[in-house]
């Protein structure tokens, strides 16, 4: 009775382990000052994808690598995968980060405002061909 006790608390322990850490974010990492140039200015489009890029790896990446998917291998960030489900626009993608109907978590727009939201859509699509 007892090794049943502890194996299912091993168990809920691992568990809420993996689950835990798709709601980390990823760390931030802080640059020294650098006396460089500024930027050009860049269409606003590929500006988005970049930030999209950066709010990608610290919203979605911890159950996204690479655009996989570590809780569901046949529901990837892939262009096959996202085409074979209709999803062929940013908009279907904000739509499912709004009212995810599987595993997983809900970015509602307090977590990840509209534009975010966008951005990250946008960036899969570009990226994960």
């Amino acid at each position: 009775m007892r090794l049943a006790a502890i194996s299912a608390y091993v168990v809920l322990l691992i568990g809420g382990c993996i689950l835990g850490s798709c709601r980390q974010e990823a760390p931030q990492i802080k640059h020294a000052a650098q006396a460089t140039p500024a930027p050009q200015a860049t269409p606003a489009r590929q500006t988005r994808t970049q930030s999209g890029e950066a709010l990608f790896k610290q919203y979605c990446s911890p159950c996204h690598p690479d655009g996989g998917n570590v809780s569901d291998p046949q529901r990837t960030l892939r262009g096959a995968a996202l085409r074979r489900n209709n999803i062929t626009r940013p908009e279907a993608i904000v739509n499912i980060m709004r009212h995810p109907t599987s595993r997983m978590i809900r970015f509602d727009e307090s977590t990840i405002p509209d534009k975010d939201a966008l951005a990250i859509a946008e960036y899969i699509l570009k990226s994960f061909k």
